[in-house]
């Protein structure tokens, strides 16, 4: 396993740090929320681009790449039924694709719920097409860019589009590029009918990316989820990507989410290996 962690994880820690924590407790991918970088990527210059992927990278760690793609902005939508809202948000998706090469990244978890629901008198169908119009339309800069995006299903308690891997699919199908992909959240896949095993497998020719959480928000196996048969399915698939924390719920700590996750999952990966 290659493990790696959300940048947000660490609230507002200095980013030295945060990355020496991180690296001590065995990780080595850093997942970044842009917001946690500035409020507007677009002014982000060059030279602080570089500046934080040489930190990381200096400290021990590759980044992985971005999510909460579309959080705390004011002008984008995914499914929005305003053309000119979806023009921004696709423009807003090829400058993320420039700051995840520009970090050394290549992959874009677009969750952001809070930026896709269906809005109320849009019908699915209607609102699938307006997304995968605003991702096609990102498309060119992310093969200029190489960089993948990761389209993530999320549970029904976040909001009322993809909620299940096989709608995630679907959207994926009517893009049709593969520069989009699909990433799996084990919170996510909780709320499905179907086992979580079962999601991992039947998906996994298209997933390329898995954040590992447990629905109570907070980190792999600090909650009832039990990671050995996850790790088992991953072994099994094949895959051999980043497993990456992503958490909600910070009331244990930062220390404790952060070391706690780390041992959880090694336990249950041993677990498998014995």
């Amino acid at each position: 396993m290659k493990y790696a962690i959300c940048n947000e994880t660490f609230g507002d820690w200095p980013l030295a740090k945060a990355l020496q924590f991180a690296h001590q407790a065995g990780y080595r991918g850093w997942e970044i929320a842009p917001f946690m970088l500035t409020d507007n990527i677009r002014e982000y210059s060059e030279r602080d681009r570089s500046a934080y992927r040489h930190e990381v990278e200096a400290a021990g760690f590759e980044i992985t790449g971005l999510h909460w793609l579309l959080a705390k902005t004011t002008d984008c939508y995914l499914t929005s039924p305003d053309p000119t809202i979806r023009r921004n948000t696709t423009e807003y998706l090829q400058a993320l694709a420039k700051l995840c090469h520009d970090l050394g990244g290549r992959i874009m978890v677009l969750g952001s719920p809070q930026q896709r629901n269906v809005p109320e008198g849009q019908t699915m169908e209607s609102a699938m097409q307006h997304a995968a119009e605003v991702i096609g339309g990102a498309v060119q800069a992310l093969e200029e860019f190489g960089v993948q995006i990761a389209i993530e299903p999320l549970g029904r308690e976040e909001g009322n589009f993809l909620n299940h891997a096989a709608d995630a699919r679907q959207l994926q199908a009517m893009i049709n590029s593969p520069h989009v992909r699909l990433h799996l959240d084990v919170k996510a896949m909780s709320d499905e009918p179907t086992p979580i095993p079962k999601i991992i497998h039947d998906n996994a020719d298209a997933m390329i990316h898995f954040h590992a959480n447990d629905p109570n928000r907070q980190g792999p196996g600090m909650g009832e989820i039990d990671f050995v048969p996850i790790f088992q399915t991953l072994k099994d698939i094949g895959y051999d990507d980043w497993v990456s924390v992503e958490v909600f719920d910070y009331s244990p700590g930062i220390e404790t989410l952060v070391t706690d996750s780390m041992h959880n999952m090694q336990e249950a990966v041993q677990a498998i290996d014995s």
